[in-house]
């Protein structure tokens, strides 16, 4: 399988994503400028953590006009696994391949710490390698890392099984619904504050991480013996 990380001017997270894609995984990984219109080759895409644009305006806002996010648009809409992980979840928020926004956290402060996660949802392509209601370590690091949503979105949310992952312990920065990652409706699109990628072995804490990009490697091998 082979993955795009794709990089903003100020991203700060690539370089974890291709080491997890890489020499966790395994896996064939490439870093893609912001610039690129094209990701028919890869299988999936990845929006790593960061400071994009150096967060001016909201974070994530300038970056969705990047000239790549119509080339990661299209490999959503394919139903390729597209994966926004703390700027990159805000960027896709702002992107609209998800719903809801982000706020500052609750007491205006950075937070960067382990926290633990329950599994809320292990039936998405994100997720089938972990048992449900399982709880696991990943670390967090953001400032704007509030989710919020209008009424109707949430129930949305809840009906459709989209929220994949929550702030189990403790809510640490606010969160409607102690809601730490969610999907899109076709299940392809994840968004998720805590950082997988720096924990994908248990020298970085915990290997809690290494979990998601195994099952999406799985589900992308068994659609593609199942097509081939």
């Amino acid at each position: 399988m082979k993955f795009a990380v794709i990089v903003f001017p100020g991203s700060n997270c690539d370089i974890d994503m291709y080491h997890a894609i890489k020499d966790e995984l395994g896996e064939e990984v490439e870093y893609v400028w912001h610039d690129r219109d094209n990701l028919d080759e890869f299988d999936g895409v990845l929006l790593p953590g960061g400071f994009s644009y150096g967060d001016y305006l909201r974070s994530g806002a300038i970056a969705r006009f990047a000239n790549v996010m119509e080339a990661v648009k299209k490999a959503a809409a394919a139903g390729k696994p597209v994966l926004g992980v703390c700027n990159g979840f805000q960027i896709l928020l702002e992107a609209g391949l998800l719903p809801g926004a982000m706020r500052r956290n609750q007491d205006l402060k950075f937070i960067c710490r382990p926290v633990t996660l329950e599994v809320v949802n292990n039936e998405t392509l994100f997720t089938n390698a972990y048992a449900k209601h399982e709880r696991i370590s990943i670390p967090v690091a953001h400032g704007e890392g509030n989710y919020y949503c209008d009424e109707a979105t949430l129930k949305q949310l809840v009906d459709n099984h989209q929220i994949v992952f929550q702030y189990a312990d403790e809510n640490p920065n606010g969160s409607l619904q102690n809601i730490a990652g969610i999907v899109n409706e076709k299940g392809n699109v994840l968004g998720m504050m805590p950082h997988p990628e720096r924990a994908v072995d248990t020298l970085l804490g915990s290997a809690d991480g290494l979990k998601l990009f195994k099952s999406i490697v799985k589900q992308w091998r068994e659609q593609y013996v199942v097509t081939s």
